[in-house]
Parts: C-alpha cells; structure tokens; sequence
C-alpha cells in the first residue's frame, strides 16, 4: 500500500535519488531540505514516515527526531535516520532519539525501500499490503476484499479503513480522535460523531456472519478490535 513518506535532505542530489527510488516503489513523496521546512510540513498533516538525514542546516536531524518523540501527535511516526556517521556511538545517539532504524551511507536503493517495508510492517501495519486474518475475518488490503468465515462481505472505502486500523491493532482502544486522525488524516476536519455513523455501517455489514461483535465499544474511551468477548455486567 503506497505510504506518504516525508524525506528530510539537503543534499539535492542524493534527495532526488531517493525520491526517484521511492516512487518507483509506488511510495508518495513530500520533500524538505531542513528541519524547519519538515516541522511545517508535519504541522499541516502527518507523513506515514520520516526518512531524515542527520547532518541538516539549522536544526540537526537528531534534534528534530526528538522533537517528534517528545509531542504526543508525532511520537508514534515511524522514523528512519540517514547518515555518513557509522560509528556505534552514532548509531547509538540516533536509536535513543527515537530514530526506528538507521541506515548508513552509502546505501543500495533495494536496501532503503526494504528498510522502509519492514519499519512501516512493525510500527504502522495498517500501511502495509499484508493480508490481516483475524477472529475469523480475513482482510486484504491489495485486492481490497474481506471474507467472513470464508463468504465475502462488502465494505464501503471508510469501513474498509477502519477495520484494517482496527485488526491490525487489535485489544487496543482508540478514542474517536485517534481514529480520525489514523483513518480520515489529521489534516481533514470532521466531527467526532462521524465514527459511530461508520462503526454502525461496519457492525451492520458483519452482522449477517456474526463478527459484528469483534468491534467493541468501550464505554468512555472510544472503539476496539477484540476477540475476546467482555463479561456481562453482574445482576444486582
């Protein structure tokens, strides 16, 4: 599934390379040759990741690795550091700015993108062309199908979204706020209600086999994925 990926480098050669690279892979590139730049390019809507070279002009890479890791809104941006610093020392630093991995140049283009591939696959699944088997659902998101216990079941564009967050973040609870910016994007402005309309449209397309159950409300907190079923309240 093509990911936005936001690549932070100054080097207008070795940007063009990457991003040449990238899309090939079918990936959508925003670009920024300084951490300024790349700050306000978050603030309007968040990147998929973060591919950012450590030596910038003005504010380093690594600073700016921790000024994500520090706002609740960027902390959980998968975020791959790029450099010519290949000392384990450097590595180091990188890894506890919050960098996911960290890749030392000179690299192959076949490298970056798998690099990328398993970063997204281990912090953000729900970018991912993995199929998703789950509670007796099966999700694919390249060919856009879901199958209840075998027998297809057809979900608008938004159900299909939120139920591929939802499985492949299963058991943890997601306030509306969460869901809207990891399915409808931080940057569109909606009302927080419209989640209930789109869990009431996705309950209803898994009713007739029986896993409308599987997404759960929990009361004051927001929406979960869970196989495990609650206990019913106790009779007083």
């Amino acid at each position: 599934m093509p990911a936005t990926i936001l690549l932070v480098e100054d080097e207008p050669a070795i940007q063009e390379l990457i991003a040449a690279n990238l899309m090939r892979a079918g990936h959508h590139v925003v670009r920024a040759s300084d951490a300024e730049t790349a700050q306000r390019i978050v603030r309007d809507a968040l990147p998929d990741l973060v591919l950012l070279d450590w030596m910038l002009p003005g504010m380093s890479g690594v600073e700016f690795a921790r000024r994500l890791r520090a706002e609740e809104r960027t902390r959980g941006i998968p975020l791959i550091m790029l450099t010519a610093r290949g000392e384990e020392q450097d590595k180091v630093s990188g890894l506890e700015a919050g960098a996911d991995d960290y890749i030392t140049k000179p690299f192959s283009p076949r490298e970056l993108v798998a690099r990328i591939k398993a970063v997204l696959r281990r912090r953000a699944p729900e970018t991912t062309e993995d199929p998703v088997e789950l509670g007796g659902l099966r999700l694919d998101p390249s060919t856009h199908r879901l199958a209840a216990a075998g027998a297809p079941v057809t979900l608008g564009p938004t159900e299909f979204r939120l139920l591929h967050f939802l499985m492949t973040h299963p058991e943890r609870v997601h306030s509306r706020a969460q869901l809207l910016d990891q399915v409808w994007g931080d940057h569109v402005f909606v009302e927080e209600r419209t989640v209930d309309v789109h869990i009431r449209r996705l309950r209803c397309a898994l009713e007739p086999s029986g896993h409308d159950n599987l997404v759960q409300t929990v009361r004051g907190s927001g929406y979960r994925f869970s196989t495990q079923q609650e206990s019913p309240a106790p009779v007083r």
